[in-house]
Formats: structure tokens, sequence, C-alpha cells
């Protein structure tokens, strides 16, 4: 399998001196690499794809947490969606969804133009303990700037990111697509996450059997419980969608919902076996949801061929997958009084800071059970009271600040 070839370096000056990105090739994609004395990630030029990414890189057992599409070292003439080309780890998602309708003149791509189109290097550089590389891309379907500027601070084993949007007018579902890599070990993973409202697998059917693609999950079914969601069989029990992978053979989504609070909503994914947690946090008052895409070889056409097994934890603001149309229609959502869309100002530019990071777990340690915020760090606890400690700048969530 190939993997980095670094082509080009581009050098940008900085108040602390020279740092450098380097232009490489990661599973056939270009992109640029940045790296910290922690972490070490790769960003594709199109659709701005994240990975792979290396947390505690330079150890002797670096992780890398995120999944990356099979095919991405073959050859293929066509692809039912052009994201689906870098598909891998996350990426940023504008409008959110399928988008299959075309709204007051917008015909956008699955998951929109930033998430299938070229980005253009604007610069990079350090100051201070922090490394950043910025990279922009002026939209056609609907007019606008967005700007991409991904984060690392030394010591941490995190990722800051910040997309600004500018220029934008209306209405948009938005968010974050991370996709995890799952091991091939029933319940390996172990999800939790912050208090929710509610959740609700996908209202329609989302895997067709007609198009060679199955589910496991009920339609339309609202629950309160990750451990506790219908599936589609009459009289079966409910499903554990806390513990992944299960019920190969069948892709299905859910989402769920919470209000806004004084602390940042939180997501973990614990793999003892791996010895980590990966985590995500969000300001839930821009990112009121996370879509969970639960992908265990239930898509048998090209090029999915019944191999693809991953888990999308997609931090968002939007109806389901359904994109655009869907999500400024009234709609079951909406109607119980979450928002479905960010409204997008050209007065205003809209900035949606995100957290992503990986923290090594001691044994025994199999999910989280609470998470406590304190300055400039988060205690994670399991469920057998096992408990570590993260240097993590929580308040860049809502200030786009790292000291």
């Amino acid at each position: 399998m190939k993997r980095a070839l670094i082509t080009t370096t581009i050098l940008t000056c900085s108040a602390t001196g020279l740092v450098s990105a380097q232009k490489a090739t990661e599973h056939s994609q270009a992109g640029w690499r940045l790296k910290s004395d922690s972490v070490s990630l790769f960003v594709t030029e199109t659709g701005g794809h994240m990975a792979p990414v290396k947390f505690y890189a330079n150890s002797d057992n670096p992780i890398e947490p995120y999944y990356i599409s099979p095919w991405q070292d073959e050859k293929h003439d066509s692809m039912p969606a052009e994201v689906m080309v870098p598909l891998r780890g996350d990426f940023f998602c504008m409008p959110f969804g399928g988008n299959g309708e075309e709204v007051n003149g917008e015909k956008h791509t699955p998951h929109g133009e930033v998430s299938a189109s070229k980005w253009s290097f604007v610069g990079s550089g350090k100051k201070g303990k922090v490394s950043s590389i910025k990279l922009s891309m002026k939209t056609k379907t609907r007019s606008g700037n967005a700007t991409k500027e991904l984060r690392l601070l030394e010591g941490h084993n995190i990722i800051y990111s910040t997309h600004t949007l500018a220029g934008y007018s209306g209405k948009m579902p938005l968010g974050h697509h991370a996709t995890l890599a799952l091991p091939e070990e029933e319940g390996s993973v172990r999800i939790a996450t912050s208090k929710f409202e509610v959740g609700f697998t996908n209202p329609t059917q989302f895997s067709n059997p007609v198009n060679r693609e199955y589910q496991s999950l009920a339609m339309n079914a609202r629950f309160t419980d990750l451990t506790k969601v219908p599936l589609i069989w009459k009289g079966a029990p409910d499903a554990d969608c806390t513990s992944f992978p299960h019920r190969t053979g069948h892709t299905d989504l859910l989402q769920i919902f919470k209000k806004p609070g004084d602390e940042p909503a939180w997501l973990a994914a614990t793999c003892e076996s791996r010895g980590y947690l990966w985590f995500s946090m969000k300001d839930p008052s821009i990112l009121n949801s996370t879509v969970f895409w639960i992908a265990n070889k239930g898509r048998h056409a090209e090029p999915w061929n019944g191999r693809n097994r991953c888990l999308g934890l997609e931090d968002v603001c939007g109806y389901f997958a359904d994109g655009l149309a869907a999500s400024l229609k009234p709609n079951l959502v909406n109607k119980a009084g979450f928002a479905t869309a960010v409204e997008l100002s050209p007065d205003k530019p809209t900035v949606v800071n995100y957290i992503q990071g990986v923290a090594k777990i001691p044994r025994g340690f199999t999910n989280v059970k609470t998470v406590r915020f304190g300055d400039d760090k988060v205690t994670f606890t399991s469920v057998e009271g096992k408990m570590v400690e993260v240097a993590v700048q929580h308040g860049f969530l809502k200030t786009g600040r790292l000291e």
C-alpha cells in the first residue's frame, strides 16, 4: 500500500522563525502534513479530509484512530458521489447530507463543495507553542468564502480546528464528519456522550436492499437511551448503540440531540484493547446533534463491496443525512424544538470551533462514565472508577484562541 510521498516543502515565516508545511501524498490523495511534538496530521487538498493522523506521534506506539476508505489506493472510473473520492477521517460538510433536491436554484453535491472540491493553501506557521495550517475555498453553488484552520499545541494530543464562513446568506445544515476505524472484534469500541434530550433512528429507509444495502435499526423510532434503540425485526430486543461493531452486514443511521449548556458537549469512543479513547468536544449552541453512521459491511455495490467497517460520529446541525431541503422544511426534529440549520449572515462570519483528541487509558478502563472540566484540562472517569486527566484548552470552543 502506498504511503506518503513528500513532493514540496512550503516555508512560512512566523514571529518565532521558520515553520514547514509539507506537501505530500497519502493513500493516493495530495495534501499537506502538519506536525507538533505530539501529533502528525495529513489533510487532503480535495475536500479537506483529515487522515491519517497520528497521536502520540513521537512515541513507540502512536495511535491512528481515523478511518480511511478501502478504495483509496485502487483505481475507479467513477464514484457515486464526489465526497467519496478522498473519503477518510474528519471533514467539514456544508450543506451536511445527501442534498438530493434543488433548493432555490442551488443543487449541492453530497456534503457540499467544502467536502469534495479543492482547497487552496493560505499559509502555515508557528507562534509560541501553536503550529497551524490555513486553507481556503471560494464556493460557487452558494457564494461565499470558507476558511479551514487546523492548530496543534505542543504537549497536547489534540487537534483544534476552526471553520470560518464569510459572505454567506441564509440557513445551512453543517458540521463535522468525524469517522473512526473499527477493529474486527465485536463490541471492542464503547461510546459515551454528554447528556442528550432525545434521539431518533432514520425516519425513512436508510439502506435499501434494492441497492444491495441492508439496515438493522427500526425506522422513525424515538429513544432516550443509546443502549435501547429499536431494531427493525419484530420482537427483537433493542440494540445497544454504545457498543461497536455489532450486526455485521448492516449499515444504519441515528441522530441524538442536545440543548445548549454552560459546558462543552462531548463524545468519547473507548477502545480498551488498543489502550486509548478518542474524544470530540463542541459548542452545542452551534452543533446541537450527533449523527451516528454505523457502517458495518452492509453496502455491497461499488465501491463498498461489503467490506466497509467504520463508525461516523458526526457533530452537526442538520436533519439526519438528508441535506439542505429536508433541513430547511418543517420536520420532526425542528418541530421538537431543535434547529436543523444554522443561520448564516453576510454581515458577520459564522465560526465553528471543534476539538478532537486522544488519551491513553489504563487496562480495565472500558468506557467513559463522566467528564469533568477543569482549568485547561478534562478528567475522564470510567464506569470502573479509573481516571485519566487530559490537557485540553476547552475554552477554545467559545473563543477560538489558544494560550
